[in-house]
């Protein structure tokens, strides 16, 4: 028989960690992968180590409070799923009281940080994202609409905004393309990751699109959605002055992508080939954003 360790950090590790767990560090992890490459272009170089640090914290803070209120209007639901029915409120790691609270004060923390530190336009585009998470996404749309994640989405777009404004004090065009590009990309992300859960999503009532609609319609609007995404990166050339190094990786990486949907389209017409392999292309779609995101940030620093 194993004895857990009871001394005073493990105890803290067992106290705070499911705090953290609530906040989704991985998703978090995600959304600021778009924010500094962003920041950087804005600056035209590296923005201030202050900025930088200031913008991530605040951003990582509102993305948590965000998150962490989602768990605990889903907790109805988490508990169905196998998926989430390990998250802490469902084990009851934490209270619902608790991590309402603690989601509410991150939040407002966050607002505050970044008003202060950064300035009031990064801290109303954080708030609106707060808002389109939790009130748009989870509270409305997530239990009403096959096409929850696209519009419910446009949370997860905005911390390309924060981080342009940050730089800048506003927003510009080559944000918008910036915001297009991650908004085009999210269904073709998320979706098959539905495909792979969507037994859960059935049992939960959660009318996913992979849940209501045959696997060929989704993977022909993934191709469409990726098409758009892709039409959106490359933009950024003309709008922001790319080089033809950014253009060249760009309409590389994004026909890849897209490349990995069309298989995903062919697989579903011909189901006895073989599995669906949706979780490929999840994966792929991060490889996708990651490498353009990079790609973004290096731009800046070349020398034509």
């Amino acid at each position: 028989m194993t004895v857990a360790p009871s001394g005073p950090l493990s105890r803290l590790r067992r106290t705070v960690g499911p705090y953290i767990a609530l906040t989704k560090p991985r998703v978090i992890e995600l959304l600021l992968v778009t924010t500094l490459p962003t920041m950087i272009l804005a600056q035209g170089g590296f923005p201030s180590f202050g900025l930088v640090v200031a913008t991530l914290v605040g951003g990582a803070a509102a993305a948590g409070s965000a998150n962490v209120l989602n768990c605990y209007l889903d907790r109805d639901i988490d508990k169905i799923m196998n998926r989430t029915k390990r998250r802490p409120i469902v084990t009851g790691e934490v209270s619902p009281r608790a991590a309402l609270i603690f989601g509410l004060a991150l939040g407002v923390l966050s607002l505050a940080w970044l008003a202060v530190m950064v300035n009031p336009a990064s801290a109303w585009l954080t708030a609106a994202a707060i808002l389109i998470y939790v009130v748009g996404y989870t509270m409305i749309l997530k239990r009403r609409t096959p096409q929850n994640i696209v519009w419910g989405g446009a949370a997860g777009c905005m911390p390309v905004l924060i981080g342009w404004s940050a730089v800048t004090g506003g927003v510009s065009w080559t944000a918008v393309l910036l915001f297009g590009v991650i908004f085009f990309w999210t269904p073709p992300h998320y979706w098959p990751l539905s495909m792979k859960f969507r037994r859960d999503y059935a049992a939960a009532g959660v009318p996913m699109l992979p849940v209501v609609a045959k696997d060929t319609k989704v993977a022909r609007e993934m191709i469409a959605y990726t098409i758009a995404m892709i039409a959106c990166s490359l933009l950024l050339v003309p709008v922001q002055g790319m080089t033809w190094v950014y253009g060249v990786v760009a309409l590389g990486l994004g026909l890849w992508f897209l490349w990995a949907c069309i298989g995903l389209l062919r697989r579903a017409e011909h189901p006895e080939a073989g599995k669906l392999r949706a979780m490929s292309v999840f994966h792929a779609s991060i490889t996708y954003l990651t490498l353009l995101s990079v790609a973004i940030a290096v731009d800046v620093f070349l020398p034509f």
